[in-house]
């Protein structure tokens, strides 16, 4: 987080968020610093306590994403799926059931850049997860909860051109 320069109001935005553990939108221009300002906010966060770690360490051994010989994750989850995600990448699922990138973000934070860009029905797909913190895949072979207690954080430019306000706007 000390590598960010300026940006004050930024910088308290997310303080504020990482303190009280709120969701945050960013809007602004390319190149503005949203992406840079997101991928800093898992140091700002608590450190994992031994239970948080071991519940992130075990989704991410069930989906073979843990180091070898690393033991139990010793950061915040940072997840940053891209825009083409499907909604089971997403949430999780598939013919053998697994934990998608929601359930990866637990107790860390999930980022979604250029937020426009995702289709209308995967980001109807985090409504559920976000008010309970749990995501629940039913398939024919059962049915499997996975918690997904996250910070959701997500970038977007003002507008398709990327520079409404802006004096180069067009």
């Amino acid at each position: 987080f000390d590598e960010i320069k300026g940006q004050p109001y930024a910088r308290r935005a997310l303080e504020i968020a990482a303190a009280g553990g709120h969701n945050l939108l960013l809007c602004g221009s390319p190149g503005s610093g949203k992406s840079m300002l997101s991928r800093r906010l898992p140091t700002i966060l608590p450190p994992l306590t031994q239970e948080e770690a071991l519940e992130a360490s075990a989704i991410h051994s069930v989906c073979g994403q843990l180091p070898r010989g690393g033991g139990l994750l010793a950061h915040r989850p940072f997840r940053s799926p891209h825009h083409t995600i499907s909604d089971v990448g997403l949430m999780g699922g598939g013919s053998h059931i697994t934990p998608g990138e929601i359930s990866l973000a637990h107790h860390g934070v999930l980022f979604l850049d250029e937020l426009p860009e995702f289709a209308r029905r995967t980001l109807e797909t985090l409504r559920q997860p976000l008010e309970s913190g749990v995501v629940t895949i039913s398939r024919a072979s059962g049915s499997m909860d996975f918690p997904c207690q996250f910070m959701f954080v997500a970038a977007m430019n003002p507008c398709p051109c990327g520079y409404l306000g802006d004096a180069t706007h067009r």
